[in-house]
């Protein structure tokens, strides 16, 4: 192979690549079908089903061109090759195009048989029909539900586009390429499966585990399916399913560092004075997760307090935040790198900005 050809080739087959299984600088670029057909597409938070069923189809009749795109580029990388007069070329460069036209053609008649009946022969409008029952008629009704929780601001959401979890009050949700798995909370029992150390991450400068876990369901019409996770997301997605993680043998689900400063902060937290609630004052939730209920009071209370050379000052905050998450906003303001310093530093309050410490936190009572 000349060189003009092996660098086209080498260059579509990186960018092709690139393309179906999408890096971080891909996706920061815009270089992704959600991006370049989103004005088709809609708004993902309207219609979520709906979305996904259009993205899916735009998606597979994309990638089925890029053969055929690979074609069309080496005439214009290699014109000396005549390939675009076709009873002339050779009959290997005749075969690849017409498997190309063969595979997007094909492409074209799955996707117009998708969308007949309003779409209700594509591949999740079947899923979504292994869950019709009197509560939900027929596969739009359960679409409509699935619509509803996901708009909701509680849900747990996480991983890249082509490999998403969403756990809503309801359903277990896999985000893949080309369809979407989903299993209802009632029905599935989730089993973690395996850990995966990770020495280096792209994103933290310290090492990561990934957990993989299966969802089954007790519904014989959807199969199972699995999902990953990175520990540290490991008890939001705990708190948001309803069903207990059972854990397969072997398997050990190693603390993050804040998962660990979490409990010593928790423990620590337990051992200050209590701030006790003027009689007809009623407690809000915590402004940070609007779930749990308001737990703790800021006083300045440590032994520095008589000191002029404390940083820690007084704040005047009602009870606004819950324990967990003051304690991920004190660990957010550390310095990753020293956590032997973590608890005996100062932060800023997330209301007021009145420097605290640990002593200075009350639980209330």
């Amino acid at each position: 192979m000349e060189s003009p050809e092996l660098s086209f080739t080498l260059a579509y087959v990186a960018l092709s690549v690139c393309f179906v299984f999408t890096p971080n600088e891909f996706r920061s670029a815009g270089l992704t079908v959600q991006n370049l057909f989103q004005s088709w597409l809609g708004s993902e938070d309207v219609g979520f089903i709906q979305y996904h069923v259009r993205r899916t189809s735009v998606t597979l009749l994309v990638h089925s061109a890029l053969p055929l795109g690979y074609y069309l580029g080496m005439s214009l990388a290699a014109p000396e090759k005549e390939l675009l007069s076709v009873l002339q070329v050779d009959g290997v460069w005749r075969a690849f195009l017409l498997l190309s036209l063969c595979l997007h053609l094909s492409s074209w008649m799955l996707v117009l048989y998708w969308s007949l009946s309003s779409w209700s022969n594509h591949p999740i409008s079947r899923a979504l029909r292994a869950h019709v029952r009197p509560a939900l008629p027929g596969w739009g009704a359960v679409a409509t539900s699935i619509n509803t929780e996901f708009r909701r601001i509680d849900k747990f959401a996480t991983g890249p586009p082509a490999a998403r979890v969403i756990v809503t009050d309801g359903w277990v949700l896999k985000v893949s390429t080309y369809h979407i798995h989903l299993a209802l909370q009632s029905e599935c029992h989730v089993t973690v499966t395996q850990s995966r150390q990770h020495q280096f991450s792209p994103d933290l400068a310290s090492p990561t585990e990934i957990l993989t876990l299966r969802v089954e369901s007790i519904n014989p019409s959807v199969g199972g399916f699995s999902i990953s996770v990175n520990s540290s997301e490991y008890a939001d997605l705990r708190d948001k399913l309803r069903a207990p993680i059972r854990n397969s043998a072997n398997v050990v689900i190693h603390q993050t560092m804040s998962e660990l400063f979490l409990e010593t902060f928790r423990a620590q937290i337990d051992l200050n004075p209590p701030y006790r609630v003027p009689g007809g004052q009623e407690m809000e939730s915590c402004i940070g997760c609007m779930q749990t209920p308001a737990n703790t009071k800021l006083l300045r209370l440590c032994t520095a307090a008589d000191s002029e050379d404390s940083e820690c000052e007084q704040c005047f905050c009602r009870p606004m935040w819950c324990l967990s998450c003051l304690g991920r906003w004190f660990a957010s303001r550390q310095d990753q790198q020293r956590p032997e310093t973590w608890l005996s530093s100062r932060v800023p309050c997330p209301t007021c900005r009145a420097k605290f410490c640990v002593l200075d936190i009350c639980p209330v009572r």
